[in-house]
């Protein structure tokens, strides 16, 4: 159904995966309050949506959320619904914070906390009854290469659920990516209450800062694509369908949609002017009252993964590890967190303490500053440092090859009260990087090659200076990552 398979390309470089992990890492609980209050909101619309298909999904042990951020929707699933599962992100930083979840929400029942990849599950073929996906679809260039993972991992009439992924919308001029509301200018804000706004920018409002963090979007789908892709896989689903009305413009619109669809449903509103999808979808087979009682328990679940690197089956060793017998690999506990990606992956995207990376969330990373920086600040993985007008840092080559240095910041609304952008400059051993010119407040990423060299003198100025009486200290920006990495 639905022709076939295009030729794949790749779902994600590795770049784009250091990116998510960095990104999912601070931002996970990196404004705590907000964060409890944006995850509470989500729950409910997702609780509520799998009890309107309840019947449909069936039982809902065991399940797997993939792309779990923080884990919130499992924990979800784990204490209002009794059910048992997994939550798998690839930052284990993210999932570790989860414990944050259970002391504020009070919670006693926890999911089983995998750091992987969607693209490549550490799960056993057939292995679970339920798999879920909240906002994470888009992130892949191919999308169908998670479709047919998720395919692997359920069991015969096992259900895949993903919602909140964005519908491509035709009524749009795609000029640019929004910024979040907080990030907009004065006109943005105004054209969006309107409901003007989606008619000019590109598919997605907020889009814009996962993508200048190094994120890849993909927004190619309409609804009649995703109804295909579905098609392709699952024989039987089940929709729902929410399409915007910010201000007057985008309630006229859909009306006017309803009114022209021969069944009176949304679909031609959503074509129109895009929205969000959810979709539960069933896997060809015979789906069991329950699942087979021969299968282990959750809290054997061990048993339901499988070796990230050969494919064979896992144990828990006398230390709470996870080993393969068959070819050595070890995961162990950290944090509540088992880490199960394959084994180069795993060095590129969790290289701990090196001299190549100063990350400020991890102990030790002050012994590779110089000068410039202010106090450590923030919370969970957004740890930050303010700088001066001007600061240096010294790193270091682990790896050969052609290197770029990564540097990670936030411009402050403070820094652009004089009315001028924000100018951030870099130089390493003294050659001139190159500089970025920043037009709104919020997180930035700096990228440039770096000379060959087997150690570095990071220089970096940046302006203008503000100050935040009674501190009489000059500000520019914050950072929180500075790294080397392979020229992708």
């Amino acid at each position: 159904m639905g022709g076939p398979r295009p030729i794949a390309v790749n779902a994600q470089s590795l770049a784009v995966k250091r990116a998510e992990v960095e990104f999912h890492n601070f931002a996970a609980l990196g404004e705590p309050e907000r964060a409890m209050a944006v995850y509470a909101a989500e729950n409910a619309r997702r609780g509520g949506l799998i009890r309107k298909h309840q019947a449909f999904i069936g039982p809902l042990t065991p399940f797997l959320e993939i792309g779990a951020n923080a884990g919130h929707t499992s924990y979800l699933l784990a204490n209002e619904f009794g059910a048992g599962g997994f939550a798998l992100d690839l930052s284990a930083g993210a999932l570790r914070d989860g414990r944050a979840l259970m002391e504020q929400w009070r919670l006693t029942r926890a999911p089983i906390r995998i750091a992987g990849d969607a693209c490549s599950l550490p799960f056993q073929d057939g292995s679970l009854r339920l798999v879920m996906a909240f906002q994470m679809l888009s992130q892949f260039m191919d999308i169908e290469r998670v479709f047919l993972e998720v395919k692997r991992v359920l069991a015969p009439g096992g259900v895949f659920l993903f919602a909140e992924e964005p519908l491509r919308r035709l009524l749009s001029l795609r000029l640019y990516r929004s910024p979040y509301w907080e990030r907009m200018n004065s006109w943005e804000r105004r054209l969006y209450r309107w409901g003007l706004l989606g008619y000019l920018v590109r598919d997605v409002i907020g889009a814009e800062q996962e993508e200048s963090f190094g994120i890849r979007q993909n927004h190619t789908l309409n609804l009649s694509g995703w109804h295909h892709l579905i098609g392709r896989h699952f024989p039987e689903r089940e929709y729902e369908i929410f399409v915007p009305e910010r201000g007057w413009a985008e309630r006229a619109v859909k009306k006017l949609g309803v009114r022209l669809d021969p069944q009176r449903s949304v679909w031609r509103a959503a074509r129109l002017l895009g929205g969000t999808l959810a979709a539960v979808c069933r896997k060809a087979g015979d789906s069991p009252p329950s699942f087979p009682p021969s299968f282990p328990p959750i809290e054997r679940f061990e048993a339901f993964l499988r070796c990230p690197d050969c494919h064979g089956p896992l144990a828990r060793d006398g230390a709470g590890a996870l080993a393969c017998s068959a070819c050595g690999y070890l995961a162990p506990d950290e944090g509540g967190v088992f880490t199960l990606l394959a084994s180069a992956e795993r060095a590129a995207l969790y290289p701990g303490d090196r001299p190549d990376v100063i990350d400020f969330s991890l102990p030790g990373h002050e012994s590779r500053l110089i000068e410039g920086f202010y106090g450590l600040e923030g919370v969970f993985g957004n740890k930050f440092r303010w700088i001066g007008p001007c600061a240096s840092a010294r790193l270091a080559r682990v790896s050969d090859g052609p290197q770029k240095i990564r540097i990670r910041g936030h411009a402050h609304e403070s820094s652009f009260a004089q009315g001028a952008p924000v100018r951030f400059r870099v130089s390493a051993n003294g050659v001139p990087l190159g500089q970025t010119t920043l037009s709104r407040p919020g997180l930035f990423v700096f990228e440039a090659p770096v000379p060959p060299a087997p150690q570095y003198t990071i220089e970096i100025s940046a302006s203008p200076a503000w100050t935040a009486p009674p501190d009489v200290r000059a500000f520019t920006v914050n950072l929180s990552m500075l790294r080397l990495a392979p020229l992708d």
